[in-house]
């Protein structure tokens, strides 16, 4: 197909590795690669590249001669398997960076856009969040040990950037949801959560959903394909070792969204907010201004983006599957055309 963006640095015969290409955000780049007709992309799945296995990475690196990485892999859920297995996610996830990072540098990788998460910034972070708070404030607890391995691949790719000139970039993205997310019922993330109450509850048709909290928190909220333009865009034109974020830089209520998902669901009973459940950090949202001046713009709204993910859902049978940790394996959503 031909493209309506111009591409200087990523050309389409690059080899591009999309790493952890099966979940919500590298199905979501692979999407638009291929939309915009990158097709020598290389891709592997956890049976065929274990990420934790230094040796088979640098061996893969060895091999493959890689021209640009996107380093979506990571152990992600939802705050209560979070909290739970902080130890599995903190050895996992620095592992993932370490390996990946480094055998990058070795094999002359020309190019590596990191993932970091908005969830890693201080707990009481000044709204909206700026690159600058990270590491300026206390954690959230429940996230701790996430939020250090993420930082720790944050810095790494600064740290490789400044000793050896190696152009390895982060970016900060906002909480992200869309075809392919993890619908799991015990850690899934809110969005794919909260559909999959209200949808069960539709189709049970329970006289009421129970949300946790009052409510009244604001959240920001990213659909995955609008993600992936931005890190076609930083691939692109973004070289310098400060991470980025990515957002929308507009949030919602908890309560909005509660209502606005039962639209789209088409759930009808009454929601009831649980006060005696806790709310969480009051405010989370992202500013944007650094990213928006590289000439991105999000353009799905937030109803949209819903309707987009429950269609998807239902026509992949995620609420009738346990989805595995990462997403569920059903065929991808078609991609958003340039």
């Amino acid at each position: 197909m031909t493209s309506l963006k111009v591409f200087s640095r990523l050309t389409h015969d690059a080899r591009i590795f999309v790493a952890g290409h099966r979940g919500l955000v590298g199905n979501a780049i692979v999407r638009r690669l291929k939309a915009y007709g990158f097709d020598n992309l290389v891709l592997r799945t956890h049976a065929e590249l274990d990420l934790l296995d230094q040796s088979a990475v640098r061996t893969f690196f060895k091999e493959e001669d890689i021209d640009y990485v996107f380093l979506c892999a990571a152990k992600v859920g939802g705050i209560l398997h979070n909290s739970l297995h902080q130890a599995d996610f903190i050895y996992e996830n620095v592992m993932i960076s370490a390996n990946v990072i480094q055998a990058a540098a070795t094999y002359d990788v020309q190019k590596l856009l990191y993932l970091g998460s908005s969830c890693i910034y201080p707990k009481h972070a000044t709204q909206p969040i700026v690159e600058e708070a990270l590491l300026s404030g206390a954690l959230e607890p429940t996230n701790e040990g996430y939020a250090i391995a993420k930082i720790a691949g944050l810095k790494m790719c600064e740290k490789f950037h400044q000793q050896y000139g190696k152009c390895f970039v982060s970016v900060m993205p906002t909480n992200m949801y869309g075809p392919n997310d993890n619908f799991h019922p015990d850690h899934s993330h809110v969005i794919p959560g909260m559909m999959r109450r209200f949808h069960e509850a539709r189709e049970n048709r329970a006289s009421q959903v129970v949300v946790w909290g009052t409510g009244a928190p604001r959240r920001e909220f990213l659909y995955a394909d609008d993600f992936a333009e931005a890190a076609l865009t930083v691939m692109e034109c973004y070289d310098k070792p400060e991470t980025l974020n990515v957002g929308t830089g507009e949030d919602v209520t908890i309560r909005e969204l509660a209502y606005t998902m039962a639209k789209v669901v088409g759930y009808k009973g009454e929601i009831v907010f649980d006060a005696s459940k806790p709310d969480g950090t009051p405010r989370k949202v992202l500013d944007v201004t650094k990213m928006k001046s590289l000439g991105w713009e999000p353009r799905i709204s937030l109803e949209i983006g819903l309707k987009l993910a429950y269609e998807w859902a239902l026509k992949a049978g995620a609420f009738d599957i346990v989805a595995a940790e990462g997403g569920v394996n059903a065929p991808s959503a078609p991609p958003l055309r340039p």
